[in-house]
Formats: C-alpha cells, structure tokens, sequence
C-alpha cells in the first residue's frame, strides 16, 4: 500500500550579517568565520556605504570597526539605530573607556578590542544570539490560554510588554534596542531584587559571557536616557551604590 509522501519540513530562515572595517584581511577572516557558523555575509569597508547596505540586506547581526574613514563607527550606529534593531557589535583599536562609552551609547550591543580572537567573537555573538525571543513575523497563538499568559510589567507610568517587547512610558512608545529592553525586563520582571552586573550579565548576555562588566552600566545609562530619567531622579532604574541596580517605583 502506497502512502503520500511527508512534507518537507520548512529550513530554517537564514541569518544574515554585514562586516563593516576598513582593514579588508580582517574583514575576509570575520567573515569567513560567520559564514562557517551558517551567516549569510556581507563585507564592505566605508561607513556611508554601510548604512544603505544594512538598510537593503536587513541583517541579524553588523560587526563594525569603530574606526572607520569619514563617516566613523559611531555615527554608523548611531544612524543603524534609526532604523534597525539588529544586533551590533563594535569593533576598536584603541581601548580607552571613552571609545567604549561612545560607541555603546548609540545603540551597540556589545564591543571587542582589536588584536582579538575570532573565536572570542564568535562566543559573543552566540550570547547575543541565544536570547529567546518570538520573531515580529511569528504568528500569535489565538488560544485563550496565550492571551492569559501574555506578560505585561507596569512600573508607575511605565509599561513594559514583555511579549510585544514593547515600551511605553505615559502612553507613548519608547524605542529601546533589543538589548535595552532585555537589561529592562529583566530588572522589572524582579521587582524589589537587587541585580548585580554579574546578575544582568548573565540574563541578558548568558552566562558564558566573558569581558568587561562595566557594559551594563552604559545599556542602563542609555535606558535612563530614553526614558526620561537621569542619575539624580532615578524613577524606573535605581543605582544600588557598591551592589547593582534594581528597578524603581515610578515616582
């Protein structure tokens, strides 16, 4: 007896990545180790090109040259965060904190100092990769039981919708980078708990992430920032002076 073949089951979406860096060996290596972790990749050497490049490809992930000739790093990401949410890490030949500061202040999810292991950025980007989250394309489950498990944190006048991953604050939305709004749930999904940067490093960037831990004062700097609080008026994310952070109350 004769049976009907099985469907194919559907591939996997493929993920994309755009290499941004002027030193064009150190391009080809970094992308040559994305494409054998299954990326498909794309390599350019200037700035301004960049920006229209990652607007046409769309990519999961840009690794960037914090250095770049004319249009810099800083201001590529600054200009990517206008219209994309993919992940972005930085690269930089000079390790002052500033250049640190500056580049994760505009949007980068994370940054390594040039001579670096192109296993230790493969690490990293598996960090950023293994956060769990439903895909803007997924189709919401219609059942009762997913609409009483849709999660929603309020803090004062700020909401945040943990499935949506979607930020209010008084009603309007806040534009948060994927990993502003992971350093924020994860602070406001443990209300009255003391985070330490350990604690949210491990959260938000795994557990098998490795570098400087001072990363988290910088997402939660510019989280502050977009939501209208500085360091004095602490409404939604407070400082914990020796320990960590934990989130307000919204007054």
């Amino acid at each position: 007896m004769s049976t009907a073949p099985h469907a194919a089951a559907p591939a996997p979406a493929e993920r994309r990545a755009v290499v941004v860096d002027d030193e064009q060996a150190l391009a080809r290596l970094v992308a040559g180790y994305l494409e054998r972790d299954g990326f498909r990749t794309t390599v350019c050497h200037d700035g301004a090109e960049a920006v229209g490049l990652v607007r046409d490809v769309d990519p999961d992930l840009v690794v960037l040259d914090l250095g770049l000739p004319g249009l810099d790093g800083v201001e590529v990401c600054r200009r990517l965060r206008t219209f994309t949410d993919c992940y972005v890490v930085m690269l930089t030949a000079r390790a002052e904190e500033v250049d640190t500061l500056i580049g994760l202040s505009v949007g980068a999810d994370d940054f390594l100092t040039k001579p670096f292991s192109p296993r230790e950025l493969m690490a990293r980007v598996a960090a950023l990769l293994r956060r769990p989250r439903r895909s803007p394309t997924e189709p919401a489950r219609a059942s009762a039981a997913a609409e009483d498990a849709h999660e929603v944190l309020e803090v004062g006048a700020l909401r945040v919708d943990v499935d949506a991953r979607e930020v209010r604050v008084d009603g309007t939305e806040v534009p948060l980078t994927r990993t502003e709004f992971d350093v924020l749930a994860a602070l406001a999904s443990r209300p009255g708990r003391v985070l330490s940067r350990r604690a949210l490093i491990d959260t938000v960037w795994g557990q098998g992430w490795v570098g400087d831990e001072h990363l988290v004062d910088v997402h939660v700097l510019h989280v502050r920032q977009k939501l209208g609080d500085t360091a004095e008026a602490q409404r939604y994310v407070r400082t914990v002076r020796g320990v960590g952070y934990r989130i307000g109350t919204g007054a």
